[in-house]
């Protein structure tokens, strides 16, 4: 983000992107004043979250890390060293071959192995296809790159047998977990139980300050533990991103079944707008992709005009595919989404696409 749309962004007072601008005012005061801080990452109020992550989801512990890149490559780090391979197979969009610069190959020598293709879901038929020792499967829920799709029930299952019949681990990328829950329509433990270890972010849907938690077996979070102290993730203080955490998730959780038939609602709204395509549709968690029937600088035109004349924030620029004459944006659906009527962001997107 250049200067000039963060200048922009700063002087906008509302959106219907998730969860909102999150400007320090707003999360601030998710931190309780009378909390007990840890020193280290040790007790306090990061103990509170961790206990409470663990229960959620069903696993004997979890520990608090600050990043998701951190937390990620080591829990598949501790994985592989359990095992004869350093081999993790995942589908071509996940984070950490994506977005990460190969932390898992530079610092913890890993080999990432994608299986399928880039535009659809894994399927047990690639996974069949890998043929070398497996240290870990990775499957993310739901697969953001694709607009939050999931496989069946069923299909998720036999994924995740095929790679303990292969003696592999199996690894959630949980980042939208809580999204993932209100699709399925079954708890977060019911869905984290197919996996050996979890991990789940919190500044994501849930809107809290940055921070992410790892639960799976008591051995392996205690490594992952060791593993944040080597990689410089255990801060003297981590309480208030725990903090923040602990105090909006409950509320997060609660809310997210709202949230999916809301998604719903947006979808059937668009499907009014002939310039604006819903992928998946229906959606199938609170989030969904939309295919613009604009080109770049003339949705960029429309996002910045939006901006200065009614100081509503949306995507200052869209992704572009592989037609010029289409654009793709992303639409998480949180809190700041729902204060907003269906009809409006159908108006809106109508109009960024005009």
């Amino acid at each position: 983000m250049n200067d000039e749309i963060r200048a922009r962004r700063a002087a906008c007072t509302d959106t219907f992107q998730a969860n909102g601008l999150f400007r320090p005012a707003d999360v601030l005061p998710s931190i309780s004043a009378d909390l007990e801080p840890d020193m280290y990452g040790d007790g306090g109020v990061v103990a509170e979250l961790e206990s409470y992550v663990a229960d959620l989801l069903g696993k004997p512990a979890a520990v608090f890390l600050p990043s998701g890149t951190m937390a990620q490559a080591a829990t598949l780090r501790v994985h592989a060293d359990r095992r004869t391979s350093r081999t993790v197979v995942w589908h071509p969009y996940c984070h950490l071959a994506v977005h990460e610069s190969e932390a898992y190959a530079r610092l913890h020598q890993l080999v990432g192995r994608a299986a399928g293709g880039p535009d659809s879901l894994l399927t047990l038929d690639d996974l069949t296809s890998v043929a070398e020792p497996v240290a870990a499967l990775v499957l993310e829920l739901p697969q953001r790159d694709l607009g939050g799709q999931m496989p069946g029930w069923d299909a998720l299952v036999a994924q995740t047998d095929w790679a303990r019949g292969r003696g592999a681990a199996v690894h959630l990328d949980g980042a939208r977990l809580w999204e993932a829950a209100a699709g399925y329509e079954r708890s977060p433990d019911e869905i984290a139980a197919l996996f050996d270890t979890v991990y789940v972010s919190f500044y994501k849907g849930v809107g809290a300050l940055p921070g992410c938690c790892v639960a799976g077996p008591a051995d392996d979070v205690a490594q992952v533990r060791e593993w944040r102290h080597r990689l410089g993730g255990t801060l003297y203080a981590l309480w208030p991103g725990a903090g923040s955490a602990l105090h909006l998730l409950p509320a997060a959780l609660a809310e997210m079944p709202a949230r999916m038939e809301y998604t719903r609602a947006v979808a059937r709204a668009l499907a009014d707008v002939p310039t604006v395509r819903v992928v998946p549709d229906p959606p199938q968690t609170p989030m969904m992709h939309l295919l613009l029937s604009t080109t770049a600088d003339r949705y960029a035109a429309q996002a910045k005009r939006l901006a200065e004349e009614s100081a509503f924030w949306v995507w200052p620029q869209a992704v572009a595919t592989g037609d010029p004459a289409v654009q793709r944006v992303e639409l998480s659906v949180g809190r700041a989404t729902m204060r907003h009527k269906p009809s409006f962001i159908a108006e809106t997107l109508a109009y960024l696409t005009a």
